[in-house]
């Protein structure tokens, strides 16, 4: 393994960046949307709910491979040119947001109706009473389910390797197979996702902590 490190050293911390890149992007976008379809999906109003659902039901029983590999082959041939990076940002977005908009509503029906009440009753707008009575309790009880999502997500980044990406698993491929030491520098591969899943791991039960 250490042979391993010291040969490789720069090929490694270039995944590494790449991972850590593409997991931040994906998790601002996956929240946005997820919290988004979250609130369509509890919205007095059929239409929305049903295309809320229906986006939800699709992303979340495709295997994030198969939309990643839709926005990596397809839309290039079809529409317009897209680097293996993008399409892995905007599949694992997608994939991501709809688990999330899942762990947002549970957390949104946990809030008593009389909170939405109270709100309208005091003059707050539908919006205003989601923005500032509702959400911030709803993301206090999902906080668990969405550290799992957030930690799932970087574990997931590992699909860039499918799409010439060039994150921490698509060098770690390339060292592999060009070294013939696979064992050792998948073993590797996988100390550098604990180094950047457990921070995350033991920071949500933190956080988890402080807010109960």
């Amino acid at each position: 393994m250490i042979e391993i490190l010291q040969n490789n050293w720069s090929n490694l911390l270039s995944g590494f960046g790449v991972t850590v890149m593409i997991s931040i992007i994906s998790l601002c976008a996956s929240l946005v949307l997820g919290t988004v379809f979250a609130i369509m999906e509890v919205v007095p109003n059929k239409t929305v709910q049903i295309i809320a659902h229906s986006y939800i039901e699709l992303f979340r029983n495709i295997p994030l491979l198969v939309i990643t590999m839709i926005f990596y082959l397809i839309v290039p041939q079809y529409l317009f040119k897209i680097s293996g990076f993008t399409a892995g940002c905007i599949g694992l977005s997608l994939y991501t947001s709809a688990f999330i908009a899942e762990c947002i509503r549970a957390g949104i029906n946990s809030v008593g109706e009389g909170q939405m009440e109270g709100a309208r009753s005091n003059g707050m707008t539908y919006v205003q009473a989601m923005r500032f009575v509702i959400l911030p309790q709803a993301f206090k009880v999902a906080i668990p389910s969405l550290g799992n999502q957030f930690i799932n997500l970087i574990k997931n980044s590992s699909v860039l390797a499918f799409v010439a990406g060039f994150d921490l698993m698509y060098q770690g491929d390339v060292i592999a197979f060009s070294s013939f030491q696979t064992v050792n520098t998948y073993l590797v591969v996988g100390c550098c996702y604990l180094v950047l899943t457990l921070p995350l791991s033991y920071y949500m039960r933190y956080l988890e902590k402080k807010i109960a």
